[in-house]
């Protein structure tokens, strides 16, 4: 799907939604039903995700397949914020 969301086996409204984060233009989204408010939301969740990635370049941040961990690694780091917060 990432890779092609025209041809994905996916929900013609989730291809109209996607086809509108790339576009900005609401009118194929809107034919299919799609509500002004789920284009919205669709936005708002896009934006959340730019800001962050954006956050992460900023302060240098490299995903850990990057910095050389194993999936496994990369589990077992982000599992110690689950026992011992972030504080």
């Amino acid at each position: 799907m990432l890779d092609d969301y025209e041809r994905a086996p996916i929900d013609e409204k989730l291809r109209a939604t996607l086809h509108f984060l790339v576009t900005l233009d609401p009118a194929r989204a809107l034919a299919t039903g799609v509500s002004r408010d789920a284009l919205r939301n669709a936005a708002d969740v896009q934006a959340g995700f730019e800001m962050i990635t954006r956050f992460a370049d900023a302060i240098g941040a490299k995903p850990h397949s990057e910095r050389g961990l194993t999936r496994e690694q990369a589990i077992a780091h982000e599992g110690r914020f689950f026992e011992e917060g972030y504080a």
